[in-house]
């Protein structure tokens, strides 16, 4: 072949090569293009179908807002110290521990740390970081595992609040949306506050309100950056990262988060080298036992007192109020003087202050007290018992127990509605008799040892008190009249209709008994002018919001007449002076009450008042049975409370009443009686003056032919036995 035909073959192989391959060319554009269209249609339509998914199945629960998130808030209940500061008391909570706390209060290091170490590029993002997510889908189709992880704080954020944690494509994908939507609705800073509010960080602690507390008993807003970085970490896997499970695993953990916060510029490396050599001071130990918190009987009398509020003024149940008050985030203001409450508790607390007689049975002795402001009706401090109170919500004996009051409720009963009915004086003559029969039954008391004074003044009967007079006296004023003051004036919602008899009222045999806090706020009105001032011990709950739920201001009632709790008060000041009540005497202040003791000395009991204060004691068994003690241990408690409560207190008088009535009415009587159960009373001039007729005022106080009363006594006076020892209120 020449060569014009080989390059004629070589053209025309050429060609053929440049057809094929153009062939070849065309052949996979067209491929390509098709494919490419298969794609874009594919895309398309499974977007079509995508959207029409999410249009049908998902968007109504896209519908997602903060506001409409319902979460569990734990109650506080507050006190306000001598500076004028609420401080927190206790904290009440259901299932979920969480005190809300604002952004603005939150250490910029926490939001920080959880920034580094949970979602790096949370402010750079719009709720999804695509990153993490498209790597996140990566991985799970490689390793063929429903673990997406690549969540950010935002998604984290949603899936607490759902409490949606199922491992599902439709979850993920509905998680996204969400996210999106979130951070279109609220500041990165409102999703921040609510994050930290809402995380688990191990120990029933839900935010890092709780958990600062639980950790380092610290507000939230004291933690240094260190502290911060601690808790944080915990929210990985609390169960792992506990510090009071590992303190180890914590530790690393905390490291971790200093080195990317270093790594990312939020901290300088002084404050990481700083942060991660420091010491952390937790609360307890590791692998300690948890102590459960146990409140005080104050504690427990708010939140019966705050569930029968709520119920009553919210019309709701029980169930419900407890709802309300263990997850509702309720701020509850309380009446309690931690300055006397301290005192009370350093007494009650340190069984050495009570006799440590026991009952046949092997009972301790037991003991209540209630101290309450009479002119608020608000209640400084109280005690259910003596020793350490060991659970929650138990039987608080200030406030649940009912036993007979004795004699202590003569002058709430007998003597206070006789001397406002106008039927005696502290000067009225009274036939202390055996053979007197009454009219309006035919039972008649019989007095301490079976004696009988003969003709004496109402004061001398109840300075000492004589049963035979209190009968008497209620016979005159009749116990339907006695048993309206105690129950429509005096607050006294204990008594039933068989109360309604001369025993019961006259000697203080009540059915069912009283509690202490019903003595207590019933005395209140003697000091203050003869108003009574229900017994409270909050003024104020607010929401989580701050505002006011329930008020509870002074519920108050005319009780007596003014001159009425003047002249009672007179007469209680000469009684817990020198007669049955002298060992409450403490000398710095006047001070007034009544002793009482229940069948066979079962109860002993001492209420009385200063111009400060009003304060009942009860000691007894809690199964009832004889006491058998030196002296009545109630007046002894008093005078330990009262005595260190009025140190550096301004002295006061108590007022002066007008002492007009009646000389006598209990028959013919012409012996002229001692005019004072002691001389004492009417020695020294200096605490004695003429009556002041009307004003009430502040002033000295009167002199003979009526006792005089003793407002500031002779220490000697404390130390002798004046009157007789008081007779229990079955004497027959």
């Amino acid at each position: 072949m020449d060569k014009k035909e080989v390059r004629k073959a070589a053209k025309a192989a050429a060609d053929t090569t440049a057809g094929t391959v153009t062939h070849i060319l065309r052949v996979t554009l067209k491929v390509l293009v098709t494919l490419l269209l298969i794609f874009i249609t594919t895309g398309l339509l499974f977007t079509c179908i995508f959207a029409y998914y999410v249009k049908t199945n998902l968007s109504d629960d896209l519908d997602i807002s903060l506001e409409d998130m319902t979460l569990n808030l734990a109650s506080t209940i507050y006190y306000t110290d001598a500076s004028g500061n609420n401080v927190a008391l206790a904290s009440l909570h259901g299932n979920e521990n969480r005190v809300w706390v604002d952004y603005q209060n939150i250490p910029a290091y926490m939001s920080k740390a959880t920034v580094a170490i949970e979602d790096k590029r949370y402010y750079e993002h719009h709720g999804v970081d695509w990153y993490r997510t498209t790597g996140a889908f990566v991985n799970m189709f490689l390793s063929m595992k429903n673990d997406f992880g690549g969540s950010t704080i935002t998604q984290q954020l949603i899936k607490n609040l759902t409490k949606e944690d199922d491992i599902t494509v439709q979850r993920k994908i509905l998680e996204i949306f969400r996210g999106l939507k979130l951070e279109k609705m609220y500041t990165k800073d409102q999703i921040m506050e609510w994050y930290l509010n809402v995380s688990f960080f191990g120990e029933n602690c839900n935010g890092v309100g709780t958990a600062a507390r639980t950790y380092f008993d610290k507000d939230v807003w004291d933690l240094d950056l260190a502290e911060c970085a601690c808790i944080i970490g915990i929210t990985n896997n609390p169960s792992k990262y506990d510090p009071y499970i590992s303190r180890s695993n914590n530790k690393a953990r905390q490291e971790l988060i200093l080195k990317e916060m270093y790594e990312q510029g939020s901290i300088n490396y002084d404050q990481y080298t700083q942060a991660v050599s420091e010491e952390l001071v937790f609360k307890r130990g590791e692998n300690e036992e948890y102590e459960q918190t146990i409140n005080s009987y104050y504690v427990d009398a708010v939140i019966e007192d705050v569930l029968k509020d709520l119920m009553e003024e919210k019309g709701i149940n029980k169930s419900t109020a407890e709802n309300l008050l263990y997850n509702g985030g309720l701020q509850i203001y309380t009446c309690l003087d931690m300055n006397a409450q301290n005192i009370v508790d350093n007494i009650y607390q340190d069984a050495s202050n009570f006799p440590t007689v026991k009952s046949p049975a092997g009972q301790s002795l037991q003991s209540a007290v209630v101290l309450l402001d009479p002119y608020t009706g608000e209640v400084k401090a109280l005690s259910g018992g003596i020793g350490q109170k060991k659970g929650n919500l138990v039987f608080n004996r200030a406030v649940d127990a009912l036993r007979p009051p004795g004699s202590a409720i003569k002058p709430i009963a007998v003597y206070g509605p006789a001397v406002d009915q106008g039927l005696i004086s502290p000067s009225t003559l009274v036939d202390d008799n055996p053979d007197l029969h009454l009219n309006g039954t035919s039972w008649y008391p019989r007095n301490a040892g079976g004696g009988n004074a003969g003709i004496i003044t109402i004061q001398q009967a109840l300075t000492s008190s004589i049963n035979t007079v209190s009968a008497q006296i209620l016979d005159k004023l009749t116990p339907s009249v006695s048993y309206d003051y105690l129950k429509d004036r005096l607050g006294v919602v204990s008594l039933i209709d068989s109360d309604r008899d001369y025993a019961p009222l006259a000697l203080g045999q009540l059915t069912n008994g009283i509690t202490v806090r019903e003595m207590a706020q019933a005395y209140d009105a003697f000091p203050n002018d003869g108003v009574f001032t229900y017994a409270r011990t909050y003024t104020e709950i607010k929401d989580s919001d701050g505002n006011t739920i329930l008020d509870n201001p002074a519920e108050t009632d005319v009780a007596f007449k003014a001159n009425t709790a003047w002249t009672i008060t007179y007469m209680l000041n000469i009684a817990a002076t020198y007669g049955t009540g002298s060992e409450s005497y403490f000398g710095t202040m006047p001070h007034a009450g009544k002793t009482g003791s229940s069948s066979d000395y079962c109860d002993r009991w001492f209420v009385g008042f200063t111009p400060y204060y009003v304060a009942a004691v009860w000691t007894g068994y809690d199964t009832p049975a004889r006491m058998y003690v030196t002296g009545n241990p109630a007046a002894q408690i008093w005078k330990k409370i009262m005595q260190p409560l009025h140190e550096g207190l301004e002295y006061k008088a108590f007022k002066t009443p007008t002492l007009t009535g009646p000389t006598n009415i209990f028959g013919e009587l012409s012996e002229t009686p001692s005019p004072s159960p002691s001389e004492e009373a009417s020695e020294s001039p200096s605490e004695s003056s003429s009556v002041n007729p009307t004003s009430g005022t502040d002033v000295p106080t009167p002199t003979a032919p009526v006792p005089s009363m003793p407002v500031t006594p002779s220490p000697s006076a404390a130390t002798q036995s004046h009157g007789p020892s008081e007779s229990p209120g079955n004497a027959a």
